[in-house]
């Protein structure tokens, strides 16, 4: 990366002068996404240095979601945290996450609209604190502390100290141990699959709106894939966020779980095809049917049938450890 890049703004138009270059190959895509998401964190630790000294505390910035799974496209918006050592105060590391979520605001990157951002306390806490979260989001009964933790399982630090993260992960397993029921609820939460094609096998697309006759491709092909993957990886005690890194290490204990590995990669490659000259966050969840020949109907359909069968595999599996 450039020296010369030495404001949030000089960053955003760096992206967009590279992205052109970048945009048809998944790996290097997410490749990319990281060097601009680390130089941002690192410019705002900078920032924070010049006003408030340096930080009062070790601590660890993590990325969540498509971040942290690589499945980044074009646009993505902000999933992220921290973990500070305990006995800090959480005002400097406050600041701090703001000053990310602005830098990287500026650079092209969405605010989330969910607020999972380190500028919101309940995403930035000292270890012993975030450890409390964690346990009171698996006894809680709610949908949403359950959606929190599975946001959160989903992470991987990119600046600091990544012991704090892997310390969180291990305690996570340790009560899953010993309260395997929460599976349960981790399977409830997830199994709700929107439908994309209707009983006369045609594609159910938006009636309405600015996305009209285009498909939801996240809700009804990418979360079957990332959440059965996220469910075994949870079960087997899997710490790696890749989704295709979660395939190779899963597929290895789970057999009926491989075959379903190249259609994640063609779901991948399919999403870049008609969504690399999109120019905003929302338009990449959609996918337009009028761009699609009849070949890619069908590899489409197959793709989300697929991914239909492999939740059920990995919800099979998992239902007989609870």
């Amino acid at each position: 990366m450039s020296t010369q890049l030495t404001t949030y703004q000089s960053v955003r138009e760096w992206r967009e002068q590279q992205m052109r270059s970048v945009a048809r190959d998944h790996h290097t895509l997410n490749q990319f996404h990281e060097q601009v998401i680390y130089q941002v964190v690192q410019m705002a630790q900078v920032r924070m240095e010049s006003e408030w000294g340096k930080p009062p505390a070790h601590f660890a910035f993590f990325v969540m979601g498509s971040t942290a799974r690589f499945e980044q496209s074009v646009w993505s918006d902000q999933d992220h945290g921290l973990i500070y050592e305990d006995g800090a105060e959480p005002s400097y590391f406050l600041t701090l996450g703001e000053e990310i979520s602005r830098g990287l605001e500026q650079a092209g990157y969405a605010r989330c609209d969910g607020k999972v951002m380190a500028s919101n306390r309940l995403w930035c806490k000292s270890q012993h604190e975030w450890h409390e979260q964690l346990e009171r989001w698996l006894d809680e009964r709610s949908w949403e502390t359950i959606r929190h933790f599975l946001t959160f399982f989903d992470s991987r630090v990119v600046c600091g100290e990544e012991d704090y993260l892997d310390q969180l992960k291990d305690g996570l397993f340790s009560y899953i141990d010993k309260h395997p029921a929460v599976l349960k609820r981790l399977i409830e939460n997830t199994s709700h699959i929107k439908k994309a094609v209707g009983v006369f096998g045609q594609f159910l697309v938006e009636t309405s709106g600015k996305y009209s006759g285009c498909l939801r491709l996240k809700e009804t092909a990418f979360f079957p894939y990332v959440n059965a993957l996220r469910l075994l990886a949870i079960y087997e005690q899997v710490t790696e966020t890749s989704t295709l890194t979660r395939f190779t290490i899963l597929a290895k204990k789970h057999q009926k779980v491989a075959p379903y590995e190249r259609d994640f990669k063609n779901l991948l490659a399919l999403r870049l095809r008609f969504q690399a000259n999109q120019t905003d966050y929302d338009s990449v969840h959609y996918l337009d049917m009028k761009k699609l020949s009849r070949a890619d109907k069908k590899q489409l359909k197959a793709i989300i049938k697929h991914g239909r069968k492999l939740f059920m595999n990995a919800k099979e599996i998992v239902e007989k450890g609870c």
